[in-house]
Parts: structure tokens; sequence; C-alpha cells
């Protein structure tokens, strides 16, 4: 049976998770040359939160539309939407389970970006199902997607958070953790897990997002400063006509988005491959509908219902107030 973390090992992880975040999000990729608007944009080292920079970069988008980016990288969402608050960063990404943080009025979503299916409840080999995981330590990346599928996963199967042992994680933490067995599960994503799974092939995936379909969407999107957004609409509207065209591009042209992504991340291409089969791209056309018939709104209602049940939200609250989709397709008029 795998052991439990220490309070030691504990506190080194979370020292571990302080000194990495502090790294991670301070450090960065700024393109070279200078041109136009600076914009300071966040992004995950992942297929959903990189391909669009790494097609804008290859393919000029940004000096096309008048601006110098500098980007940075960071490990999760809710630490791009800090960043956001304090004035460190103009855009960046997010997946599903930091859309509370917009949702709560921290930032706005500027763009949808894809559906994500890359979360899942990992366990150790010989735990089979979600009522196995009673009473173990179970890692994960608190306010992120990978805490989304955990809760949903432990409600699914008449449990909840305080039937396990749940231990808050930076991401690189858990791998760590999970391979050396000092944890017996994980709410997580890929691509990341297949490093997991390489250490520990007999690993079980305990549950996926397409296990809530029926029931809950999970859109990846962009976000963006509330300040920004109110003083600075042309700024806005520059890198939506940017991210657009990326859009369209990684939709049209997916192979080569693939490649384009790989190339940034210097990773191999098929690796990057089986990261983006795990998602939905969708094109410009496709998310302009899904805004103007209302789609959209419903995904995020349906979440903004999970984050109340869960304590994340207080109260239900109209997308509108956060999402601006208006925005979004002005940008391509």
């Amino acid at each position: 049976m795998p052991s439990t973390l220490t309070r030691r090992t504990f506190s080194a992880a979370l020292a571990g998770l302080s000194a990495m975040a502090l790294l991670t999000a301070c450090g960065g990729d700024s393109s070279s040359g200078s041109w136009g608007d600076t914009v300071r944009f966040g992004y995950i080292n992942d297929f959903n939160g990189a391909s669009l920079i790494a097609i804008a970069e290859a393919k000029g988008l940004w000096k096309k539309h008048g601006l110098t980016p500098e980007t940075k990288v960071f490990t999760n969402g809710p630490l791009q939407i800090q960043a956001l608050g304090t004035g460190n960063l103009d855009f960046g990404y997010i997946g599903p389970g930091a859309m509370w943080l917009p949702a709560s009025g921290q930032a706005k979503v500027v763009a949808i970006n894809t559906l994500g299916n890359s979360d899942r409840v990992l366990a150790q080999p010989g735990i089979t199902s979600m009522k196995q995981l009673k009473g173990k330590t179970v890692a994960v990346p608190e306010g992120t997607s990978g805490d989304m599928i955990l809760t949903l996963a432990l409600k699914k199967a008449g449990m909840t958070k305080s039937d396990v042992k749940v231990v808050p994680m930076d991401p690189s933490t858990i791998v760590s953790a999970f391979s050396s067995k000092q944890v017996d599960g994980a709410g997580f994503w890929y691509p990341a897990a297949a490093t997991i799974k390489k250490q520990v092939p007999d690993m079980r995936e305990l549950a996926k997002n397409s296990d809530f379909e029926n029931d809950v969407s999970f859109p990846t999107a962009f976000v963006a400063g509330n300040k920004l957004v109110s003083d600075n609409p042309e700024k806005v509207e520059k890198v939506l006509a940017v991210l657009r065209e990326a859009i369209e591009f990684r939709s049209s042209h997916t192979e080569e988005a693939i490649e384009l992504t790989a190339e940034k991340l210097k990773l191999p291409v098929d690796q990057v491959e089986a990261d983006a089969a795990n998602n939905k791209v969708l094109s410009v056309d496709e998310l302009d509908a899904l805004t103007e018939d209302g789609t959209i709104a419903k995904w995020l209602t349906g979440m903004n219902d999970y984050f109340v049940e869960t304590g994340k939200l207080k109260k239900p609250v109209d997308p509108k107030t956060y999402y601006t989709g208006d925005l979004f397709i002005g940008a391509g008029q």
C-alpha cells in the first residue's frame, strides 16, 4: 500500500510549491524585437495553453496587429489570475477548474479556447474504484481542473473530500509524489499524467471529463484583467484579433499547429499530438455561433452551479458579467 505523506514531507512539498510558483511565474520567454503596444501574456506548457501563442509567434500575428508580446509560462490558471489582479500580467490562460475566479469578478473571460477532456482521477495500482480511495491520500493542484474532476468523481461515488485526505500540491510535485508512491491518488491532467504513466505503468484512471459531459462542460479560456478591459479596449481588440486568427489557423491546420506547439515547448511531436487528442478544438465560426446562441453561457452557468455547490461561489452568476463574447465577435468584424 502506498505510504502517505509525513508532516515533514508535506511541509517540504509546500515550500517547493511556493518556490516553484514564484520561479515559474517570473520566468518568461519574451519575444525579441519591439513594435507597437506591449502585451504581457501568460500561458501553460501544454497544447491548450500554448498552441495559440506558438501560432501567433510563428505566423507573425503579433506584429501584424501592432503588438509586442512578453510571454510568461505559469504552472496553473489561479496564479495567472493573481498576476492579472496585481497588474503584472495583461492576459492569461485558464482551465475549467479556475473558471470560478472570473465568475467571482477577479478577471474577464475574453475568449473561449477549447473543450477539455484531459483531466483524470489517478490511483495507484490495486485501487480500482473511487470507493477504495476512502481514507487515502489524494494530491490535487488546488482550484484547478484537477480539483474539479476529483470533486465530481467523489460526488458520483456518493463521497466528498472529507472522505479522503486531500493534499494540495504543485503539478510537478504531484508527478514525483505519485511516482514514488507517497500518495495514493491524484486529481490531475494530461500531458503531465503521461509522465506518471511512464513511471507507474499500472496506474489506474478512475474518472475523466467525459464521464460528466451530460451535466458539465469543461471549456478552457483566455482571460484579461478587469482594468485592462475597461480602460484599454483598443489593446483588447488587437489581442482578440490575434487570438481569432490563431484559432482559425489551429482548426484548419491542426497538424501544423501541433508541430509549432511542440517546437515552442521543446517536446516530441507525438507527445503534443496525444495531448491535443484529449481536447476538442473549436473554429472561430463555431465559437461565434456558440456565443450568439447562448451555448457558451449555458456551459458557464453549468460550471457556476458546480462552483456554488462546492463553495467557490456564494451564488449563481450571470455569465454576461464576466464573459465578453461581444468583444470576441466584434474583433472579427
